[in-house]
């Protein structure tokens, strides 16, 4: 019966938020929504910020390890591969990422058009760096195999990869079909891809 409730609660405020966004939404009318008093809803949950949390923490929490994982994953291979294997990983990464976000379409709606603003900063944060990470990783093996890799200043490569995420997240933004935005990210690959390759001299 709790579990019941706590879902009806996490249904409502799903609703409430998507329609409002979170300086809109109300306790209230989620209290009111779900047949609850708002003094329930506390019993669930300490504030309206830990009920949206609990819609968006889960998905966006798994989106962040398994591409932390990917990474890792890839760091990992002899440097032979890592160069014959880079363009397949990264594609099959955004492949993943995609699926996962439709998904749990309603959570990352929420996260991305919905939130606060330091929520949706937070995450982009946090992917921007594991990429950044993996790119200088990358860059490294490379010279040491004695590639010319070009040199490139960590801002560029920052605002290069923000750029990315920011345009893979537009698929929400937009509210595209899964199948129109499958064709949106085979762009971004192409773009990205091609761009990598030029400005790293590879």
């Amino acid at each position: 019966m709790a579990e019941d409730t706590r879902q009806n609660i996490l249904e409502c405020g799903r609703d409430e938020f998507l329609e409002k966004g979170f300086e809109g939404a109300s306790l209230r009318a989620i209290a009111k929504a779900a047949g609850v008093t708002t003094g329930a809803i506390y019993g669930y949950f300490p504030d309206k910020k830990a009920l949206f949390d609990a819609l968006v923490s889960g998905p966006a929490r798994e989106i962040l390890d398994q591409f932390a994982a990917i990474q890792e994953g890839f760091a990992a291979l002899p440097p032979q591969r890592q160069e014959a294997e880079m363009i397949q990983t990264s594609h099959e990464g955004m492949d993943w990422m995609m699926e996962h976000i439709y998904r749990h379409y309603d959570a990352f709606k929420l996260l991305i058009c919905r939130s606060a603003g330091p929520d949706y900063n937070a995450f982009l944060d946090q992917m921007v760096e594991i990429e950044m990470q993996s790119t200088f990783r990358f860059v490294e093996v490379m010279r040491r195999e004695g590639k010319q890799v070009r040199e490139v200043e960590e801002p560029l490569i920052h605002i290069l990869v923000n750029s990315f995420f920011s345009g893979l997240f537009e698929i929400v933004v937009h509210d595209m079909p899964k199948e129109k935005a499958a064709g949106y990210l085979n762009g971004l690959k192409e773009f990205y891809t091609a761009g990598w390759f030029q400005i790293l001299g590879l």
